[in-house]
């Protein structure tokens, strides 16, 4: 396994975490596939998403796999009138990372971020470590106290 920026930062912190690999298909770069890879429940596996508001500019928001992203709520909560996902060709130059690849975790900017409120249900979730295939396994509250987010209800 490769160790990525995201784990070497959380290292850092000393924030306990563990990892988990798995084949990807160029093909379905799809967070339930990852979920089904690694063996866990797509409520637990948390994808990355990138949005861009009308009056904060880019805002992260991490919510499980299985759910779809509700830009009213997100907007509203994040302090934005329209809020609108960006471009997968901004992904790179924005954050970093890539799709299929996109960590919350060493983004090349802390953004504010939001994870969706029902991380706290689990005492572990899953997060991509930064590359595709690759996913970090930590808990909900070390993950929010580490990217100074904020826990909002922002899925449809």
């Amino acid at each position: 396994m490769t160790k990525t920026n995201a784990m070497r930062l959380l290292e850092a912190s000393g924030i306990a975490y563990r990892t988990t690999e798995y084949e990807y298909d160029e093909a379905d770069l799809s967070g339930t596939h990852a979920a089904e890879a690694i063996g866990m429940p797509p409520e637990q596996v948390f994808k990355t998403l990138v949005t861009r508001g009308d009056k904060t500019g880019v805002t992260v928001f991490c919510i499980p796999v299985c759910c779809e992203l509700d830009l009213r709520k997100a907007a509203a909560v994040s302090g934005n009138k329209k809020l609108e996902m960006t471009h997968v060709k901004e992904l790179l130059e924005l954050t970093g990372y890539i799709r299929g690849g996109c960590s919350p975790i060493g983004m090349k900017k802390l953004y504010p971020t939001y994870i969706d409120e029902t991380a706290q249900l689990f005492d572990e979730i899953a997060v991509s470590a930064g590359l595709r295939g690759q996913q970090i396994i930590i808990a909900p509250d070390k993950l929010i106290a580490y990217l100074k987010a904020q826990e909002a209800d922002v899925t449809a």
